[in-house]
């Protein structure tokens, strides 16, 4: 095995696989095996697509779309982007500034690959969705994690981001509402970065923005909306989350001309357009006012406000209060050292570990995201399995 593990490249030798899909591929090999497990790892809500989204990609096929698509995008869906990017995030983009992609992963990793060098260094705030890593590093690029605490909310001090810069620094990359622990940069915050970044004109920043609806306190900011700043932002975003699209896999950028032509141009010699149902799906999706989604992110509330109660009855689980997704990252460091039914807890990924094999719930080890003293909990599952999941949890530990 090692002899054909050699005909592989160094590149894929040394990537790591994703640690939210591995655990979901863990959970289902359990479940295969007639374990009732409860999957809380995978960012995915658990509803339908709105019907009238499906009702758009119906006709679709009813209208015969089935030819290859441009490169990036139908010219309506990306005029649907830039009328969203107008009326959500008073952003405004023209044509040449848009590409449309398999998903936002792929816009990601066309940006990472067009934009950084072998040793350019890409700043990461920790917690970092599990994929920023592995696609800089991809890029030959250097992940430089900035490490923030439950203190600040996880989120980067305009302090923390001057002491991180260096002259090989090419990038930022955040999410607002953060994946994993929740938080959103307010405006002031994001200003105040600015700030910092307007002393080092060399630096791009990627501002992904796809939990941008679930949002619980409201207030949604963009970095690109400040004029100085404009021209060095890459606002990520797509459907898969507020619009329960997960597998449509359609994610999009607005971008300076440049940096879009150029993922145009790596889009077209690795997958070209995305799938043409999806987009002409999203077409629909994008016109329709935010109004049409709320009642998923009034449930997301909802559950929101279980699992932090039910969290606060177990003990050695610190947690800060979400204010976006649908996640919780509580700290757990609490059981480092400890032997819990034989088993020692030596780091966050023994803890994820124990509690899949004891209590048969999945949840993603905070190592994966750059925080070794957490773990991720998904609360994209109904309220009756929160509640089944967490009592499980909590007899576990206890």
């Amino acid at each position: 095995m090692e002899t054909l593990t050699n005909q592989l490249s160094d590149r894929i030798n040394n990537l790591a696989a994703s640690a939210t899909l591995a655990m979901a591929a863990k959970a289902r090999e359990l479940r295969a095996e007639g374990k009732d497990i409860i999957g809380l790892s995978l960012g995915e809500p658990d509803f339908n697509t709105p019907d009238f989204i499906k009702d758009a990609a119906i006709q679709a096929v009813n209208d015969n779309y089935n030819s290859y698509t441009p490169v990036d995008g139908y010219v309506e869906l990306k005029d649907a982007i830039i009328n969203k990017f107008k009326r959500d995030n008073k952003l405004t983009y023209d044509r040449s500034q848009i590409v449309v992609s398999t998903g936002a992963k792929q816009s990601l990793y066309n940006v990472a690959q067009v934009c950084l060098n072998p040793g350019d260094e890409v700043l990461l705030p920790c917690p970092y969705w599990v994929s920023y890593s592995d696609i800089v590093k991809l890029a030959e690029g250097v992940p430089v994690e900035v490490e923030t605490s439950l203190d600040t909310d996880f989120k980067m001090t305009p302090e923390q981001l001057e002491a991180a810069i260096t002259p090989k620094t090419k990038m930022l990359w955040y999410s607002s509402p953060c994946n994993p622990s929740g938080s959103i940069y307010s405006e002031t915050e994001l200003r105040a970065l600015a700030d910092v970044l307007q002393k080092h004109p060399q630096i791009v920043v990627v501002s992904d923005e796809i939990y941008e609806h679930i949002n619980y306190v409201g207030g949604h900011a963009s970095m690109a909306q400040f004029e100085d700043m404009y021209d060095r932002v890459v606002t990520v975003n797509g459907v898969a989350k507020a619009f329960a699209m997960t597998g449509w896999r359609i994610g999009y950028i607005g971008a300076p001309t440049y940096i879009a032509r150029a993922c145009n141009k790596i889009q077209g010699q690795v997958t070209s357009g995305a799938n043409c149902i999806a987009q002409r799906a999203v077409i629909t999706a994008l016109e329709a006012p935010v109004s049409k989604i709320q009642y998923m992110v009034d449930e997301f509330k909802e559950r929101r406000k279980l699992i932090l109660g039910l969290l606060k009855d177990i003990e050695g689980f610190e947690c800060n209060e979400p204010e976006g997704a649908f996640y919780v990252f509580p700290n757990i460091s609490h059981y480092f050292g400890k032997t819990l039914n034989g088993t020692t807890i030596n780091n966050a990924s023994d803890f994820a570990l124990y509690i899949l094999e004891q209590a048969n719930v999945a949840t993603v080890t905070g190592e994966a995201f750059g925080n070794p003293n957490c773990i991720r909990i998904s609360y994209a599952a109904s309220q009756d399995q929160i509640r089944e999941a967490l009592a499980r949890i909590k007899k576990a530990v206890s």
